[in-house]
């Protein structure tokens, strides 16, 4: 059994992932320091962008805003969710993220626990600018003892 070791992760070593709006960054991930619970990241969202409706089939989603202020639609109904305020979103429940303010909003996400396989822990329920409806690769987890391999949500 290999024993985990501490790593920090800089915001600067991430790469934007804007597939789904907004600029996400996934940091601690079972590829960049081998979690096995789960994962956490960063979404900077500026004024006017969203973060399209997903749901995550095995995952609760544990949002906190650290600046700014956004809309929430959760299973289609809207919430404001502004800095210094924390969301639990339940497995199955589809929800997008709208900067509706003036100023660009940050918010702290984590998803535990991971899914079976990285190809079911994300599923898009409307297209973006630049990705269609469907399931969608994002950070799963590991199989058979093995780290899980990086998928599209952390390159």
């Amino acid at each position: 059994m290999s024993k985990q070791h501490p790593r920090i992760v800089d915001l600067s070593e991430t790469e934007p992932n804007r597939r789904r709006g907004g600029d996400l960054r996934t940091l601690l991930t079972p590829a960049t320091v081998g979690s096995t619970s789960g994962f956490m990241g960063l979404a900077i969202i500026k004024p006017g962008e969203r973060i399209g409706e997903h749901y995550h089939p095995y995952s609760e989603e544990f949002v906190y805003v650290v600046s700014g202020a956004l809309e929430v639609d959760l299973d289609g109904e809207p919430f404001a969710l502004r800095a210094e305020q924390g969301l639990m979103i339940p497995i199955d429940m589809r929800h997008r993220f709208r900067n509706v303010g003036d100023r660009e909003a940050r918010m702290v996400f984590h998803l535990g626990p991971l899914a079976p396989h990285p190809s079911l822990g994300h599923v898009d329920t409307e297209e973006t600018e630049s990705a269609p409806a469907g399931p969608q690769l994002t950070v799963g987890g590991p199989e058979a003892g093995r780290p899980a391999e990086p998928s599209e949500a952390i390159k």
